[in-house]
């Protein structure tokens, strides 16, 4: 592996030890040296926690950044090729931040971590 890129979910639950982190994933992110998680993900759980869709313990960023930096995990920005390169993402899944993640997997050569099952239908490396 040349490193792992968290999606939303999988950044939460590795922070929360929640069951439905696959042990697959929770192994790999246990031992991979490279491990970052998305800006887009910041966003996403800024808007969820603004809807009230989520609790965290503390705001957004400082929740995100606090478990980032304990985990010693990098944090990806979004790039404007990251964002550009979302145009050329194949329309088989319409949530805006998993077509970030998508894209930026694919332009920094990560293997996404995800449970979710339409990640298969793109040309990206991916486990869970």
């Amino acid at each position: 592996m040349t490193g792992l890129l968290l999606d939303t979910h999988a950044f939460v639950w590795w922070v929360a030890d929640d069951d439905r982190l696959s042990m697959t994933a929770r192994e790999a992110i246990a031992t991979e040296q490279t491990v970052e998680v998305s800006a887009a993900s910041l966003w996403e759980l800024a808007i969820k926690a603004a809807l009230g869709k989520i609790r965290l313990a503390s705001p957004a960023g400082t929740w995100f950044a606090r478990h980032a930096a304990a985990n010693r995990f990098d944090v990806l920005g979004l790039e404007l090729g990251h964002l550009a390169a979302v145009e050329h993402v194949p329309k088989h899944h319409r949530d805006p931040f998993d077509r970030v993640l998508v894209a930026q997997a694919r332009a920094e050569g990560l293997t996404l971590v995800t449970a979710d099952p339409w990640v298969a239908k793109y040309d990206v490396g991916h486990l869970w």
